[in-house]
C-alpha cells in the first residue's frame, strides 16, 4: 500500500519528522508544534511530545531525595537484590567447582599477600551450608528492602561494602591466624547496626534489634563455627557508617560531608589492615 500525499495539500507544506524527514506524520507536539513520526513520539501528561521536549521536560523535573540525601527511586530494591543474586549464584559455584572456596576465602595470615579476600569472603558461604546462607538472604532482604529506600542505592551499596570490610578487620584483630572464614554476616550486621543508628535518629524503639543482637552474638560466642569476630566488625562499622549518612547536616554539603565520611572510615579500616598485618608479621 502507498501512502501519497493529498493532492489538496502543496508538497512543501507537508509535515515530516525532522529527525527523519522520510517520514510523514500529521501529529504534532504539544510543546514545540514539530512534527513527530511515531518512533519519536512519547506519551506526556497532556497529549504527545517529541524527543527533544521529552527529554528537556525530564532534565527540567525537580529530582526527590530519600530523607537522607540519596536519590529516591521507585520500584524494588535493586541493589539488595542484586546482592543476594551474587550470593546465591556463588553458592552454586561453590557446590559445583572444587576448590572455589579455597580461592577466594579469607583468613588474617592471607592479609598481606592477597587482601582483596577480605571482601571476596563476603560474598561466600559455607558449602552445604544452606542453613547459613538462607539466613544470611532472609536478613539482607529484610533488611535492605527498609535501609536502601531510606539511604538511596549508591549510599546502601557502600554501606554494604565497608561493612564488609569492617567485619574482616573485625576477623583479622580477633580471630587466629589460620582460622579461614567465609560469609555476608559482617555486612549483615553492618546493616544491623545501620538500622539501630536509623531508628536512634528517628527516636522510634530499639528494642527488638538489641534483643535479636544479643540473641546472634549469644549464640556466635557458644557455637564455634560462628565468626563472631566479623559480627562485631561488621556491625560497629555499618553503625559509623550510618551515623555518617543519617546525622550529616542538611546543607548544600550533605553529600560531600557524606562521601567523605564513608572514605575516612574505609581509610581508617586499610590503614587498620595495614598495621594489623604488620604487627602480626603478615607483610
Amino acid at each position: 500500500m502507498s501512502y501519497g500525499v493529498p493532492a489538496e495539500t502543496p508538497a512543501s507544506q507537508v509535515p515530516v519528522c525532522p529527525r527523519h524527514p522520510d517520514r510523514i506524520s500529521y501529529i504534532r507536539c504539544q510543546r514545540c508544534g514539530r512534527a513527530a513520526c511515531p518512533q519519536c513520539q512519547h506519551a506526556a501528561p497532556v497529549g504527545i511530545q517529541c524527543v527533544d521536549c521529552f527529554q528537556d521536560a525530564r532534565r527540567a523535573a525537580p529530582s526527590y531525595q530519600t530523607p537522607y540525601g540519596g536519590k529516591a527511586v521507585s520500584g524494588k530494591p535493586v541493589v539488595t537484590i542484586t546482592l543476594m543474586v551474587v550470593c546465591a549464584a556463588l553458592f552454586v559455584v561453590q557446590l559445583l567447582v572444587p576448590g572455589f572456596t579455597r580461592e577466594l576465602w579469607y583468613a588474617p595470615q592471607l592479609t598481606g599477600r592477597e587482601p582483596w579476600r577480605m571482601l571476596s569472603a563476603a560474598f561466600l558461604h559455607s558449602p552445604g551450608g544452606y542453613l547459613h546462607i538462607a539466613f544470611n538472604l532472609y536478613a539482607l532482604w529484610f533488611l535492605g528492602q527498609g535501609l536502601e529506600p531510606q539511604l538511596g542505592r549508591l549510599r546502601f551499596a557502600l554501606l554494604y561494602l565497608i561493612s564488609a570490610l569492617g567485619g574482616s578487620v573485625g576477623v583479622l584483630l580477633l580471630s587466629p591466624l589460620n582460622q579461614a572464614v567465609v560469609g555476608a554476616s559482617g555486612a549483615i550486621f553492618g546493616l544491623f547496626g545501620a538500622l539501630l543508628v536509623v531508628l536512634l535518629q528517628r527516636r522510634a524503639s530499639v528494642r527488638s534489634v538489641l534483643i535479636l543482637l544479643a540473641a546472634n552474638f549469644a549464640l556466635g560466642l557458644f557455637v564455634p563455627s560462628i565468626a563472631w569476630q566479623a559480627h562485631l566488625g561488621g556491625l560497629l562499622t555499618g553503625a559509623a557508617c550510618a551515623a555518617v549518612l543519617v546525622y550529616a547536616p542538611r546543607t548544600k554539603h550533605r553529600t560531600l560531608v557524606q562521601f567523605g565520611g564513608l572514605a575516612a572510615i574505609t581509610a581508617v579500616l586499610c590503614l587498620a589492615t595495614a598495621v594489623l598485618a604488620a604487627a602480626k608479621g603478615l607483610v
